[in-house]
């Protein structure tokens, strides 16, 4: 069954995001990063080039041919998902095809419309019976 991550108050949700993906990849993990916003996906796709400047996360289009085998795949749909360990969640809605990896990363940001909709996310695993796990990063902060 699914393991799922809620990282919550989240100063930057991509930088977050970029940062659990490089952890993940040092695990020898594969990581999908998931939005339908195209515009999260480039984002994600530019800070995975260039931050850190001496470093490099291989990562593709999940629809690219060589997606299945490339650790860490970018995407907007769920039509071509080329593993199954980690998905990282970068939108505001469930996606209908978590339950096919190993883990769910949930992503909070500071902003209340993004932690109403995360709550709902939250009640929603929690109710069918998910292994639920909370990162509250004020306290890492401190």
């Amino acid at each position: 069954m699914t393991r799922v991550d809620f990282y919550t108050h989240a100063p930057d949700k991509l930088e977050l995001a970029r940062v659990l993906t490089g952890k993940a990849y040092r695990q020898g993990l594969k990581v999908m990063l998931y939005s339908p916003d195209s515009r999260v996906v480039a984002d994600m796709d530019k800070r995975l080039w260039e931050v850190p400047a001496n470093s490099f996360l291989p990562h593709c289009g999940c629809t690219a041919p060589h997606a299945s085998a490339t650790p860490v795949v970018l995407g907007e749909t769920a039509d071509h998902l080329p593993h199954d360990n980690v998905l990282i969640n970068l939108h505001d809605t469930t996606p209908t095809f978590f339950s096919r990896f190993e883990r769910l990363i949930e992503i909070v940001s500071l902003d209340s419309a993004d932690q109403d909709a995360a709550r709902l996310r939250w009640r929603f695993y929690k109710q069918r019976g998910y292994e639920m796990h909370s990162h509250d990063l004020r306290e890492k902060q401190t």
